[in-house]
């Protein structure tokens, strides 16, 4: 029933910040389109060093970057002259395709000292036809997204279709994201309709078949599994899974179908082909200085 348990690994991305990586894994690269998934705060820093936690302007190919808080805010701004403020239960989507440069601010100082920030960010892979769409974001608000609701279970469906719903989020493959919270002693199961489903614990601890997880793991499941997941306490899931793609290679923040489009990426980056942007370029991240192939290249940087 269970193919494998993923233990996140911590991550520093600043200055009294670090965070859970879940995906990529060496046994488990994606679950479904998912190839990336970071799991950020709470963040509890000193408001003078709220600089140093600022993702400045980076770029992106051939996927989708889906930031969703749990707390705090965060400011966005990308190539495409987009400016937006991302707050709780948002979904925030930018579909990076051909090529796209963006930068995530922490610009509220009273959200970080305050322990609010708690966010997870997710990558998702396009379908090879779509890998060279045009660039673009959408935020879409709390109440234009299904939630659900019975005894002990809340639930938002942030992107895809499961349960009978359908999120109105863009999305290029078959998918499911989901956002559960469950009281001690709730029950809850798994879309059957995708080939592959992954469960991410963000908070408290569940029981599956008499064993528990907690904070931190994630459980992939085999096609068809069932399994009836009981929350041992006040538990926070993510829910996610899909179609799967095919092989996707990925290096630094490009994920790409070809190993050749990887390497074009990175000399449009070093070159300046891919824009920053127009209100963010007075500083950027550079490539990378590494040799290696895609598919063995330095780990995605966190939260980029």
């Amino acid at each position: 029933m269970l193919d494998i348990v993923i233990e996140a690994r911590k991550a520093a991305i600043a200055p009294g910040m670090s965070v859970r990586r879940i995906l990529p894994f060496r046994l488990r690269r994606m679950v479904g389109p998912f190839i990336f998934m970071d799991h950020a705060g709470p963040v509890d820093l000193q408001p003078e060093l709220a600089h140093n936690m600022d993702v400045l302007p980076h770029p992106h190919i051939g996927l989708s970057t889906v930031s969703y808080l749990f707390g705090g805010q965060v400011t966005h701004r990308d190539s495409l002259g987009v400016e937006q403020v991302i707050r709780p239960g948002e979904v925030n989507w930018m579909t990076a395709g051909s090529g796209i440069a963006h930068s995530e601010r922490f610009e509220d100082p009273a959200t970080l000292a305050g322990g609010e920030l708690e966010m997870i960010q997710t990558w998702v892979a396009l379908p090879e036809k779509d890998e060279e769409s045009a660039p673009s974001f959408t935020n879409y608000k709390p109440e234009q997204l299904p939630v659900f609701t019975d005894t002990g279970v809340w639930m938002r469906l942030i992107a895809g279709h499961a349960f009978g719903l359908q999120s109105n989020v863009k999305t290029h493959s078959p998918m499911f994201y989901l956002h559960v919270v469950l009281e001690q002693g709730a029950r809850f199961g798994l879309p059957k309709e995708h080939a592959e489903r992954g469960i991410y614990v963000a908070k408290g601890s569940i029981e599956i078949a008499g064993n528990t997880y907690t904070v931190g793991q994630m459980l992939v499941f085999n096609k068809g599994a069932d399994p009836v997941i009981q929350a041992k306490e006040h538990t926070t899931l993510m829910l996610l899974g899909g179609e799967p793609l095919g092989e996707r290679y990925i290096w630094w923040n490009f994920v790409s179908s070809r190993k050749d489009r990887i390497e074009q990426a990175k000399a449009d980056w070093k070159d300046g082909r891919i824009l920053l942007p127009p209100s963010d370029n007075a500083a950027f991240v550079p490539l990378p200085e590494d040799k290696s192939k895609p598919a063995g290249g330095p780990a995605p940087q966190a939260l980029s």
